[in-house]
């Protein structure tokens, strides 16, 4: 069957479920990938937790991960109710989703294109992965990676047909209209001249990752192609 990869914002994870189960009823396998954005920064200010970003990433000390580690395991648990039993919970970290490491950022990785086996298996069991935005580097320690990045590595890696990139906002807004499809060439100029900001930005870069990777990006109703 064809693979779509879907990346829920953590915001609209349960919600978002409904589309996972739709898209599985067409016959597709479905690979969701979510994340915790507002759940950690929530829980960084509970637990008194001074946040630190650098050009929009989330600076992660060993503390701040066992926030994230934490504030994932919760927005999975969710999601995976939202879905059923056909959902299989999964960490990236703990699957073999590979990144390097931003050492500027501590500990936050870039992840890199891969098929991990546990996906795999969980596919070809006619089960729905639902898995967490960790990965880790060469000796096994847990990076904090952007949601959006990990899910385009995975669609690359899975070979996907398609990822969705669901959130609160309709799509790529150009004075205030939603565009139907944007070049990779007229995104990364724009992406360069600051013409976007906020969380558009992440979202459009994994879908240029994804779209260069051969698979078709869609960010609500906005088609990203590497043309």
């Amino acid at each position: 069957m064809s693979r779509v990869v879907l990346k829920l914002g953590g915001r609209v994870a349960a919600e978002a479920a409904a589309t996972a189960l739709a898209l599985r009823a067409e016959g597709y396998d479905v690979v969701v990938v979510h994340g915790a954005g507002p759940q950690i920064s929530s829980e960084m200010e509970r637990r008194g937790i001074e946040p630190a970003f650098v050009d929009g990433r989330r600076v992660t000390t060993p503390e701040v991960l066992e926030v994230v580690r934490d504030s994932f395991a919760a927005v999975n648990a969710e999601v995976c109710a939202a879905i059923g039993p056909q959902a299989v919970p999964l960490f990236g970290d703990a699957i073999g989703l590979a990144a390097t490491q931003v050492e500027r950022l501590g500990l936050v990785g870039d992840p890199v294109p891969g098929a991990p086996a546990a996906v795999e298996e969980a596919l070809a069991a006619g089960r729905v992965p639902v898995v967490t935005p960790l990965a880790a580097r060469e000796d096994g320690q847990a990076l904090n990676v952007n949601a959006d990045e990990a899910a385009a590595a995975l669609a690359v890696g899975l070979g996907a047909e398609r990822i969705l990139f669901v959130s609160d906002v309709p799509g790529v807004l150009l004075e205030g209209a939603v565009v139907d499809r944007l070049a990779a060439t007229d995104a990364d100029r724009m992406l360069g001249d600051g013409t976007f900001e906020g969380g558009i930005v992440p979202k459009l870069e994994a879908a240029l990752i994804a779209a260069r990777g051969g698979v078709k990006a869609l960010i609500g109703e906005t088609e990203v192609v590497a043309a």
